[in-house]
């Protein structure tokens, strides 16, 4: 379902969306080259994944609060999945680097399915859900590079 006119996404963003991709890309490009540094760099990454899940998983919150053309029960599953995704972020801070990477891109593909379930329910702009697979896509990559990294014999 979407009502809305196929415009792209307003500048700002497309800039706050992907400009949101550079910790990912940037401690992803760290953690193989810095020995020194390594797990300051990795436990990072991990905790901004963390960060990330959280946030696109409160995005439901919203959508059940403010968008009227929901069932009672679509609403309350909506509330009840926005919380999910911070929870699987805090087990992935828990664990070890190259596992907490592999829980968030679950958790990150996971969400992604739940946004296309969302479309059926509401309207979102035409923008939302290509923006949404390309950052799921490179968050993802990053993660699972620097997870292989980390898991691999130095």
């Amino acid at each position: 379902m979407n009502g809305f006119p196929s415009t792209p996404a307003p500048k700002h963003v497309t800039l706050l969306g992907y400009g949101g991709l550079l910790p990912f890309i940037v401690l992803a490009l760290l953690i193989p080259f810095s020995l020194d540094y390594r797990t300051l760099f990795a436990i990072a990454l991990v905790n901004y994944g963390a960060v990330i899940l959280s946030f696109v998983g409160a995005l439901h919150w919203g959508f059940a609060m403010t968008m009227r053309d929901m069932s009672a029960k679509q609403r309350s599953d909506r509330f009840i999945w926005s919380v999910i995704p911070a929870l699987i972020a805090w087990i992935a801070t828990l664990l070890p680097m190259p596992l907490g990477c592999l829980l968030l891109v679950i958790g990150l593909v996971v969400h992604l399915r739940q946004d296309r379930k969302l479309l059926r329910v509401i309207s979102l702009p035409a923008w939302y859900m290509p923006m949404r697979l390309r950052l799921t896509l490179v968050a993802s990559v990053c993660l699972l590079l620097a997870a292989l990294v980390e898991a691999l014999p130095s």
